[in-house]
């Protein structure tokens, strides 16, 4: 049965859907048979593999209508052991579509039970907000990792994140567990860098990763090209970190 890892951080700018796609790709280079699930309505991570005009049904459909099975959304990429599920801007509308459902938190659990056969890993990209489609990533999730960007204002909002999370293993998914927190955007030059990982090392102790992501110019062009950086520049030190990290969560999950 697959492993489900949410990828989430109620702040954006953290490198959440760099994180989500570029874990998933390696993963994916590892022979695990992957599953990405965009379920952030900026749709950046299915806009990494795919033009707007192939996406037909996206998640939205399956998180609303019953009838549309998520077996009929994924979509293989180009590249082995890799598939997608997509998102597109009408997720957005949700929040709306399901107030009153008293099924709401667990629509993605739900839809996601006939593919965990399928699947090793399943990876969740979420949106920068704690509404409800973040809370179903995590009631269907196995484990959550935190992409904290080593800046000033690194460790704000991380509270109510955790405090979501701790809601979600009191009732409807006491199995959820955090995997690790991953500091991302690390610029090794400044000293404010440098603090801010200590600091989040003292919150979270050996919840870290040791695996640090750090500035790379090539992580941040390669969505533009349509690419992981593992096509798109293959020797960089982005793709050593996440090949790296990926080790990490094999590790970390087993």
């Amino acid at each position: 049965m697959a492993t489900v890892i949410a990828v989430a951080n109620q702040k954006g700018g953290v490198g959440k859907t760099t994180t989500a796609i570029n874990l998933a790709a390696a993963l994916a280079q590892k022979k695990k048979r992957t599953l990405l699930i965009d379920l952030d309505p900026q749709a950046n991570s299915t806009l990494t593999f795919f033009n707007p005009d192939e996406i037909t049904q996206s998640m939205f459909d399956v998180l609303v209508d019953h009838k549309v099975l998520i077996t009929q959304v994924v979509k293989p990429t180009r590249w082995a052991n890799l598939c997608l599920v997509p998102s597109k801007i009408a997720l957005a509308k949700l929040e709306a579509q399901l107030v009153g459902q008293f099924d709401a938190p667990f629509r993605l659990k739900d839809a996601l039970a006939p593919l965990k056969k399928d699947f090793d890993v399943i990876v969740i990209d979420t949106p920068p907000a704690l509404g409800i489609i973040t809370v179903n990533a995590l009631v269907a999730a196995s484990f959550l990792i935190v992409p904290i960007q080593a800046s000033y204002y690194a460790l704000e909002g991380t509270d109510d994140l955790l405090e979501t999370l701790e809601r979600i293993r009191a009732r409807p998914n006491p199995d959820l567990q955090l995997l690790g927190v991953l500091i991302t955007l690390y610029d090794k030059r400044t000293n404010l860098a440098r603090d801010i990982y200590k600091q989040v090392r003292q919150v979270f102790g050996d919840k870290v990763f040791k695996t640090v992501i750090g500035k790379n110019v090539r992580l941040e062009e390669s969505p533009a090209y349509k690419e992981t950086i593992f096509s798109f520049a293959p020797d960089s030190s982005g793709a050593a970190e996440y090949a790296s990290l990926a080790r990490e969560v094999l590790q970390r999950v087993s």
